[in-house]
């Protein structure tokens, strides 16, 4: 687009918005024309003629006209027999005449008191009289007028206090809708880098944005251009909000933050208008950071809904942000946009192209060593016993967040405080663990002795085919106490360390350990129960997205049939392959899960001593450890596979090779270096025998 398309695009959009900003700017004014036209409009057809003799009442005796007389003028009208109603009030009187040809003259006069003649003048001549309501200005002003205004206004300060409070609108613009200033959070964040454990590359990417904010005259001498914009990115609970306020309270800057779904309300403009009032306020406080948490939540592409999809209002909020990243310079009011969000699949690409989010950091799960990191950054208010060690608490926890963490700590500390300890020993942490993983422990949960023993079967064949299948997960612990919603018993066999790949073994072999609870039912029951419905389905989805994803089968070769999308959050797959594929595919799975249930079933009747024994143990104690069921297998004769730290023997051919070319590389800088050393010390001795000249 070129710039003169921009502009009168951004012309057009300032029109509308000046357009708005009438009504948004003279709430008080459109009111009182409101009120005064309405009332108006009620009094002209609603009211009465102010004398009490209303319009009906004059039009029965035929058309009127108005004259005012002298009270004896009146009198002598009455005598002489030409009045037909007279209205007595206080202070005035008003009379109707007889018709004449279709005409009345209403007259009044003012009352002279006291009159007692005139109640027996009316009667005498037999003419209706009655009160009438006589006309006061002040009367009239005050409760035709501003009583009903002033009741209009209360009515619509009472109505726009309850919206302004359930929408959050802050001061400006009608009911305070078009500002953002309750919707932001400014502050300056005492939080520092050491704060924000556990993710180094990610504070790395984000220093120079602390360095521009500190000394900005630095980079634009050099003519550098510092990113507008930073996009965090990352799955939920990794601290992308938390390294915001690190760069903020880093830099000492002021922070202003606000959510995405903040912008979007019931009032067309309203999105747009708080963006141009966020941007304002941070200005006027530069240098500062403007942090947009979820910007999924206005910046979604504008394409997905086709030409008449999407939402109005939240496309007129990203565009005008867009406007807004467009013309704001950071060189003269330092002012750096942060934006967070777990689903950038879905942003606009406008909003990602540079000079607006210029730079996307990934805020990843901690590896082993950031979840070390990340535990002593939460232990530090917690009295922890001499005997714990966070390293096998991180060992345990490969694949959470450090929101996990975090979550965990604090679970040790309430578990220890109930237990009335002086301090959180190791077995808080491991039950702190398994309430993340698998659930709260229902003790409480009565089941059969029946149901026992199919649990004690089921999660020994998961655990023994843990321990003898090459490429799966060792085994932690093996439990039959019911936990969490629906789970009975569990294996708790987490890897010690996150899993970036996984090869083809390793997924047959979490096949295998899925198959082997429902295969130890077969075997050592007779009969399979519904314990193992979660197991199939997990296995069918891998053995699936090994076809259809990751082309590890000879169905559709190196064609990928299913996309996947939202890949922070779970993700949702896209079917992209025909019915006749789908056949096919189904016959794969089907036969694929068929071959490994046999392999998994022999493995079970091989080893059939250890199942007992393991099954046995379990009935008697309820909970046995990693440690425990290797032994037992192993002393029921069977074989069991110690942690690959190499996925395959290709590999250790590879890293054996590399190995050796290190070491050779080694020896011969070592060589180099002695015969350098050598070399050195010959010259320092000829020095010596050299004489000495002055």
């Amino acid at each position: 687009m070129s710039k003169k398309q921009q502009q009168n695009d951004n012309n057009n959009i300032n029109n509308n918005d000046n357009n708005n900003n009438f009504f948004n700017n003279n709430p008080i004014l459109i009111f009182v024309i409101f009120a005064i036209v309405t009332i108006f409009a009620f009094k002209t057809i609603f009211s009465d003629e102010t004398m009490g003799v209303s319009n009906s009442n004059v039009q029965a005796f035929g058309q009127s006209s108005n004259k005012t007389i002298a009270y004896s003028d009146l009198k002598k009208l009455i005598s002489a027999g030409k009045i037909e109603y007279v209205g007595i009030g206080n202070t005035q009187i008003r009379a109707i005449s007889k018709s004449e040809g279709g005409q009345v003259i209403t007259y009044t006069a003012r009352r002279v008191i006291p009159d007692e003649t005139l109640i027996t003048e009316l009667e005498k001549n037999n003419i209706g009289y009655g009160g009438i309501n006589e006309e006061n200005i002040l009367a009239d002003i005050l409760f035709g007028w501003v009583l009903p205004i002033f009741i209009f206004f209360a009515i619509w300060m009472f109505i726009a206090k309850r919206m302004q409070k359930s929408m959050g609108g802050g001061s400006g613009g009608i009911l305070g809708i078009g500002s953002s200033k309750k919707m932001i959070n400014s502050e300056k964040p005492n939080v520092k880098f050491d704060d924000m454990a556990g993710n180094k590359e990610a504070k790395e990417e984000v220093q120079e944005v602390v360095d521009f904010l500190k000394s900005p005259d630095r980079y634009v001498r050099l003519g550098a251009q510092i990113p507008k914009g930073v996009l965090l990115v990352g799955p939920p609970g990794t601290g992308k909000t938390l390294l915001a306020k690190a760069v903020a309270g880093e830099a000492n800057v002021e922070f202003l933050s606000v959510s995405g779904s903040a912008f979007i309300e019931m009032f067309v403009g309203v999105g747009a208008s708080r963006v141009r009032d966020l941007f304002e306020q941070a200005k006027k406080v530069a240098p500062a950071i403007i942090f947009i948490d979820e910007i999924d939540a206005i910046g979604k592409s504008r394409a997905s809904g086709g030409p008449m999809g999407g939402n109005d209002e939240r496309e007129q909020t990203l565009n005008q942000l867009l406007a807004e990243m467009d013309g704001f310079s950071t060189e003269h009011a330092p002012v750096i946009v942060l934006a967070a969000t777990n689903r950038p699949e879905v942003l606009d690409p406008a909003l990602l192209r540079p000079g607006r989010f210029d730079r996307q950091v990934l805020v990843d799960k901690p590896d082993y060593e950031g979840r070390i990191e990340i535990l002593n950054v939460h232990i530090k208010d917690v009295k922890l016993g001499k005997n714990v060690d966070l390293k096998e608490v991180a060992k345990m926890t490969a694949g959470l967040a450090g929101a996990d963490l975090a979550n965990i700590v604090n679970e040790a500390a309430l578990l220890a405080g109930r237990a009335s300890k002086n301090e959180v020993g190791p077995e808080d942490f491991k039950e702190a663990v398994e309430r993340q993983i698998a659930g709260l422990e229902k003790k409480s949960r009565r089941i059969s002795p029946k149901e026992r023993k199919i649990v004690a079967y089921h999660e020994s064949g998961h655990a023994l085919i843990a321990e003898i299948t090459k490429g799966a997960n060792k085994v932690n612990k093996v439990s039959i106490v019911p936990r969490g919603l629906a789970a009975l018993g569990y294996t708790l066999n987490t890897p010690e360390e996150n899993k970036y790949l996984m090869q083809k073994h390793e997924l047959l072999a979490e096949v295998d350990v899925l198959l082997g609870g429902r295969a130890a039912e077969q075997v050592f029951i007779g009969e399979i129960s519904t314990g193992a419905g979660n197991d199939l389905e997990r296995a069918t989805g891998i053995i699936k997205s090994m076809a259809t994803i990751y082309g590890m089968s000879d169905i559709a070769g190196l064609m990928v049939l299913e996309k996947r999308t939202n890949q922070f959050l779970g993700g949702q797959t896209q079917k992209d392959y025909s019915d006749a594929m789908a056949k096919e595919l189904d016959n794969h799975v089907k036969t694929i899960l068929n071959e490994r249930y046999e392999i998994v079933l022999q493995a079970l009747k091989d080893n059939s001593a250890a199942i007992e024994q393991m099954t046995a143990e379990l009935l008697d104690i309820e909970v046995i450890t990693g440690e425990r069921v290797r032994e037992i297998i192993k002393e029921n004769g069977g074989t069991v596979f110690e942690d690959e730290d190499l996925h395959s023997d290709a590999i250790k051919d590879e890293d054996i090779k590399e190995e050796k070319k290190t070491e050779e590389v080694k020896s011969q800088e070592t060589e180099t270096t002695k015969e350098v050393v050598e070399e050195n010390n010959q010259d320092n001795l000829n020095n010596e025998d050299k004489p000495t000249q002055n």
